[in-house]
């Protein structure tokens, strides 16, 4: 079990925790999105592409905590578009694309353009690609070279959603939606007064102090902000800041332990459930991290 902060510990971190790193650290970030926005846009096979160059994650949705300053950057070729199931079948794409952007052709090329700028980049990861860090300059970087993925749905204004998909050296296909992430979090976020991104980093710095002390496993940073985000606004608007982490950990909490809860808990983004196939972590892992947050904060009944 971790340590237990007093009350008077507790408001002194969470003041210290309610904003995003500083300019310092947003000039670094800034750094190295500019920096592969520019190896891509120099690089001659991309030319006239439609290419989408863009900051994904805790950066751009300021979630991003003091530790967690890495930066991930996804490189997106928007057409061939990707889809799959009957569109697939409508639209011929990827199925029936016989053009030069195939998986391996993106992977390569964005590669060589990193290369180029960069020098040496790490190309054994699965995904990304990994620029190493410049001790003052910029973060180290990820950076996932992907497609424009649309899903289609008559239902909703245009007819359908819009991510990216990366596809793995394993073979197998990520699908993600960070502009719907990074809506949903604004919204959310202007709906309760900025609190929902306050208590978002409240909870990934105590998951880096209980992780770096043992007492839980480290998690991926956007777990925490996925957490959150099934807060109802009410909740989040609830008394000052210190009750609107304890009254946010404890409906979290509420909702991991029952019976259905979890299988109802989405991610920011609105299109894939925080439990389940293919996420990096469970409901023991959010069972843990929430106990010993409430615990680490003093919120113990």
């Amino acid at each position: 079990m971790a340590r237990q902060l007093t009350y008077d510990q507790r408001l002194v971190l969470i003041n210290k925790w309610k904003s995003p790193p500083g300019p310092s650290e947003k000039r670094r970030l800034e750094r190295a999105e500019r920096m592969v926005r520019a190896a891509v846009s120099q690089h001659e096979p991309f030319q006239a592409l439609d290419i989408t160059v863009a900051a994904k994650g805790s950066y751009p949705n300021k979630t991003n905590v003091r530790g967690d300053s890495d930066v991930d950057i996804m490189v997106k070729l928007n057409d061939p578009i990707h889809t799959d199931g009957v569109a697939e079948w409508w639209f011929g794409q990827p199925a029936r694309y016989r053009g030069p952007w195939t998986k391996a052709a993106l992977r390569e090329q964005v590669h060589a353009a990193l290369t180029n700028h960069f020098g040496w980049v790490d190309a054994d990861h699965n995904l990304a690609f990994y620029v190493p860090e410049v001790v003052g300059s910029r973060p180290s970087i990820d950076v996932v070279p992907c497609f424009k993925w649309v899903k289609y749905d008559s239902t909703v204004p245009g007819g359908e959603y819009v991510g990216s998909v990366v596809y793995g050296r394993d073979g197998k296909k990520v699908i993600n939606w960070p502009e719907l992430q990074l809506a949903n979090g604004r919204t959310k976020n202007d709906n309760t007064n900025q609190r929902y991104k306050f208590v978002v980093r409240v909870l990934k710095n105590v998951e880096n102090d209980l992780a770096a002390e043992g007492v839980i496993k480290a998690l991926p940073s956007y777990f925490s902000e996925c957490l959150i985000y099934n807060v109802s606004d009410h909740v989040l608007l609830a008394g000052d800041l210190d009750a609107a982490v304890r009254a946010s950990l404890r409906e979290v909490y509420r909702q991991i332990t029952s019976f259905f809860g979890p299988q109802r808990m989405r991610e920011p983004n609105g299109m894939k459930k925080v439990f389940g196939e293919g996420q990096k972590w469970s409901e023991k892992d959010a069972r843990a991290l929430i106990e010993n947050a409430l615990h680490y904060l003093g919120y113990e009944e």
